[in-house]
C-alpha cells in the first residue's frame, strides 16, 4: 500500500508509520522476553511502554484532527527517542545481540522519519490554513 501521508487515508491504521510503529512493538516484546527476570519491572517495562506508546498515539491523534494530530505525533517521536536511548542501554548492558539491536533500531529510525515527514506537513497544513483565515 503506497503512503502519501496523513491527509490521503480513511484510518490510522493506512498510515505507514503506524502499521511499522505496530511491527515495531511486536519485536520489541519479542525481544525483551528474554531479558533478565529482575529487569521485568524496570528496563523490561520501561522499553515496552515506550514502544506501545508510538502507535498508540498515532492512532489517537489521528482520530482527533490535525491540531492535536500535531501533538500527538510529538509524543510519538519522544516515545520513539526514549525507546532508541533504552534499546541502547541494553545492548550495552549485553541483553540483546548487536543482530537484534541494529533490526529494532533501524525500523526505529524509520518510524521516526515518518513521523517527522508527517508532523511537517501537518503543521505546513495548519499554518497554511491560518494565513487563509486572515
Amino acid at each position: 500500500m503506497k503512503d502519501s501521508g496523513p491527509s490521503s487515508v480513511n484510518d490510522y491504521s493506512d498510515l505507514i508509520a503506524y502499521q511499522k510503529a505496530y511491527d515495531l512493538v511486536l519485536r520489541v516484546y519479542r525481544l525483551t522476553g528474554s531479558f533478565p527476570k529482575e529487569e521485568q519491572y524496570g528496563l523490561t517495562s520501561q522499553i515496552r511502554r515506550a514502544a506501545v506508546s508510538i502507535p498508540s498515539n498515532i492512532a489517537e491523534g489521528f482520530m482527533r484532527g490535525s491540531r492535536e494530530y500535531a501533538h500527538f505525533l510529538k509524543i510519538a517521536l519522544g516515545s520513539a527517542a526514549e525507546l532508541e536511548t533504552q534499546l541502547s542501554i541494553s545492548k550495552d548492558l549485553g541483553y540483546c545481540g548487536i543482530d537484534q539491536f541494529e533490526s529494532i533500531h533501524s525500523l526505529t529510525k524509520e518510524v521516526l522519519r515518518l513521523l517527522t515527514s508527517y508532523l511537517g506537513r501537518i503543521n505546513d497544513r495548519i499554518s497554511e490554513g491560518s494565513k487563509r483565515k486572515t
